[in-house]
């Protein structure tokens, strides 16, 4: 009896795939974080909440878009895979 022990496959990085993602992260990360700071400033002066108000309610929004940008790249990566086989 052969024991026959398969070869495990080898797993490259595709940098061109991983710069894109990342590029598009960069660009819609700014996007995100720049409208959660100024979203939340305008809306804590509209309501009168004062400076605490604000950094609080910037904080409460820069955290939603840490998860924006946490679910763009992992749905991203599902569509430009980072790794191929080869």
């Amino acid at each position: 009896m052969l024991d026959t022990v398969s070869k495990p496959v080898s797993r490259r990085i595709a940098w061109s795939n991983v710069t894109t993602v990342l590029g598009a992260a960069l660009l819609i990360g700014a996007e995100v974080f720049g409208a959660a700071f100024a979203g939340g400033w305008a809306v804590a002066n509209l309501l009168g909440l004062g400076d605490y108000g604000a950094w609080g309610l910037q904080g409460l929004l820069m955290l939603a878009g840490v998860a924006v940008m946490v679910q763009f790249v992992r749905s991203a990566a599902k569509v430009e895979p980072f790794t191929t086989r080869g």
